[in-house]
């Protein structure tokens, strides 16, 4: 085996194994009758159709994993820092860590349909946990690294687990305190750092990893035949803002079908693609991207830092530099804010510089939106001055696919990067779809979120005047049902089952989907006015560039009025501080202001800040198109939203229902005070 690059997972060279002769041939269905079901071990009858996209065969993760491997055994899978370095698993020693993991998991007694959580950043032994569970017959779950003690305990126990998988102590400890309410749970393993304490169902990574090398191979191969594609192997646990989460049970054919679906969409090239891990595996769009996907097209993904999303994504992205790569809006805001306060310090000439080169990306960009290509004078200088330096700077300089979801963007943002030459194109599905529903690729338009995928469907529900209904999916993307949920399931699959999204849109002429509100988030007021917040929200960040957070105020009350967050520094475990962040210290300077606190600002009402948000509200209602929609009252909070914090949620996207609760008491202070008046 000289030659072969040693795999960093275990201690010596895997040997060539006799499973890589088992047969990849489509898997014979079980049988089935419904669309869907709430019982782990209940197959379902698949979405298939007669011809064309969604009429493909069926397949396991085990045969969509050994077929990348047979092609692209070589090649490098995952890449990764340990001590500083670089290392890289290829994918012939990812399937074998895959299958070393799944042994492990039938020694340790995993039981068929059984939980395995996963709690902790992305990395080699997160993804090694999940598959080898797959291939164990379990159920692979992944727990937000923010969730308490009872929180990860009701996941637990939701699937029945029997065994968790942790990151470091400080995870194991949240689980030790629920241990004893959790029957079913038979081993703990923690995959980073020293075990602290010793017990007979602790064990550390590479014990686990040694567990099953007994077992024989004849035994996990009898499992892995078994496996059907319209059975479940995996949940997603949506991160709800109310209430507990629901277990979205997704099948392997979900999963399969639309990794392929999407792979064929934007025509990735095999075993070329790169991407970069960074956003919670525990949500459905960073593990469909850098799980599936990319198994897929045999793509190589680079592993973030655990604090990617405060600061150290951009070292990634240099390192890598992903040919693919999927950022949530707030991701992109971030970028759009420090690449705005670097030019805001550069000379004059720069400055003329660069507005002119982004005035000739975004005409170019719109012209290419619009299926032109229309290239203005002065592109290639521009590109050459500006675009290509920024591009390479992000670590983006070979990335031919920017993409954004699972939460509203707003269009300025992505106006910016247009004016880069940067296109960010949105994507838009659920937990319950698998991830993508409609998506943006070659074919795009600003603010919408694309085109249905090939194979499935869209349709409006009870739509109104507008052409505004309730986004409804049908395809092969949609999930079996909820975990022990058969109400929920039917609430969200009707009789012939469509997927219900809650979400509320329309169409344009070209069939793009634009979002224009969610059913549950919709403000209804006292005089019965329906207002979809985000669009007014979004109107007033764009107004007054120095918010940072806005949420609107008004269900059930006679008028609208929002809560607003002032932009900050944030300290290094993501929390927003009392300092004021550089664009937000530059209007002061530029307004003889001197405080250099959110706190200072507050207290002394400063009038310039105060006055330009109030103009900037002013500015957005004299749009509105009625007086219903019109923002009365406004206060700014002390402290801006954050994930710690409770007031997002773990894809940043905002849990209304907490923010409403946490401040109330300013809330109820605003309406009184109006009443009073």
């Amino acid at each position: 085996m000289a030659g072969k690059s040693i795999c960093p997972c275990c201690p010596t060279e895997p040997e060539p194994k006799a499973h890589l002769l088992l047969q990849s041939s489509p898997t014979t269905l079980a049988p089935a009758e419904q669309l869907w079901s709430s019982r782990r071990d209940q197959a379902v009858r698949l979405r298939m159709e007669g011809s064309g996209p969604g009429s493909e065969t069926p397949i396991t993760i085990h045969q969509m994993f050994l077929e990348t491997v047979e092609q692209c055994g070589d090649l490098p899978a995952l890449v990764y820092k340990k001590d500083g370095q670089l290392v890289n698993l290829t994918w012939r020693q990812y399937y074998d860590q895959c299958r070393a993991a799944a042994k492990s998991f039938i020694k340790l007694g995993l039981n068929r349909f059984h939980g395995v959580c996963i709690l902790g950043f992305n990395s080699p032994e997160w993804f090694i946990s999940d598959i080898g569970c797959i291939l164990a017959g379990g159920l692979a779950a992944g727990i937000y690294t923010t969730n308490s003690p009872e929180a990860c305990h009701y996941v637990a126990a939701n699937c029945e687990a029997n065994v968790l998988i942790v990151e470091n102590q400080k995870q194991l400890d949240k689980i030790l305190q629920v241990k004893d309410q959790l029957p079913h749970l038979k081993a703990i393993v923690q995959y980073k750092g020293e075990l602290q304490q010793k017990a007979s169902f602790l064990y550390s990574w590479e014990e686990f990893m040694k567990l099953g090398e007994e077992v024989p191979d004849e035994d996990l191969n009898a499992i892995i035949d078994s496996l059907r594609a319209n059975e479940c192997c995996t949940l997603i646990y949506t991160s709800g803002t109310t209430g507990n989460s629901k277990g979205v049970m997704l099948s392997h054919d979900n999963i399969t079908w639309t990794a392929r679906t999407a792979s064929n969409l934007i025509n990735a090239s095999y075993g070329v693609e790169v991407l970069i891990s960074y956003l919670p595996l525990s949500h459905v769009a960073a593990q469909m991207v850098d799980m599936w996907i990319s198994m897929s097209f045999a793509g190589t993904t680079y592993f973030a830092e655990p604090d990617a999303l405060k600061g150290s994504l951009v070292n990634t992205l240099k390192d890598a530099r992903p040919t693919l790569f999927l950022g949530v809006p707030r991701v992109w805001e971030k970028m759009h804010e420090s690449m705005r306060a670097l030019g805001a310090k550069a000379s004059p000439l720069r400055k003329r510089v660069a507005d002119w080169a982004k005035s000739i990306g975004l005409q170019y960009s719109y012209s290419v939106m619009n299926g032109e290509n229309a290239v203005p004078w002065g592109f290639m200088l521009a590109n050459n001055l500006v675009f290509k330096k920024v591009r390479a700077a992000l670590g983006l300089d070979r990335c031919r696919f920017c993409c954004t979801g699972a939460a509203p963007i707003t269009k300025e943002t992505l106006e910016y990067f247009m004016s880069l030459n940067i296109p960010v194109k949105e994507l838009y599905g659920m937990s319950e779809s698998s991830g993508p529903h409609t998506v943006s690729i070659n074919e795009y338009r600003i603010t919408s979120c694309g085109k249905v995928m090939p194979g499935c469907k869209t349709k409006l529900e009870n739509p109104d005047a507008e052409g505004n209904g309730e986004i409804c999916f049908w395809g092969r993307n949609v999930f079996m049902g909820y975990l022990n949920m058969p109400d929920k399931t039917s609430e969200a699959l009707d009789q012939d089952g469509w997927l219900h999204s809650g979400d509320l849109g329309k169409h344009d002429e070209q069939d793009f989907l634009y979002i224009t509100g969610r059913i549950k988030e919709l403000i209804i007021t006292a005089g019965g006015e329906n207002i979809p917040p985000v669009p007014i929200e979004d109107a007033v960040k764009n107004e007054v560039p120095i918010i940072s957070n806005a949420m609107l105020i008004g269900d059930k009350l006679k008028f609208l009025s929002m809560l607003l967050t002032l932009k900050c520094v944030v300290d290094d475990n993501g929390d927003p501080t009392d300092e004021l962040s550089s664009e937000t210290l530059d209007f002061c300077k530029q307004h003889g202001i001197k405080s250099t606190k959110v706190s200072e600002i507050i207290a002394n009402k400063e009038p310039a800040v105060y006055n330009a948000i109030q103009e900037g509200v002013e500015r957005v209602n004299a749009k509105a198109t009625s007086n219903a929609q019109k923002v009365q009252k406004w206060v700014l909070l002390e402290r801006d939203f954050s994930v710690n914090g409770g007031e997002l949620g773990p894809t940043l996207k905002l849990r209304r229902p907490v923010v409403v609760k946490m401040y109330q008491e300013k809330i109820n202070e605003m309406y009184e005070v109006a009443e009073r008046q």
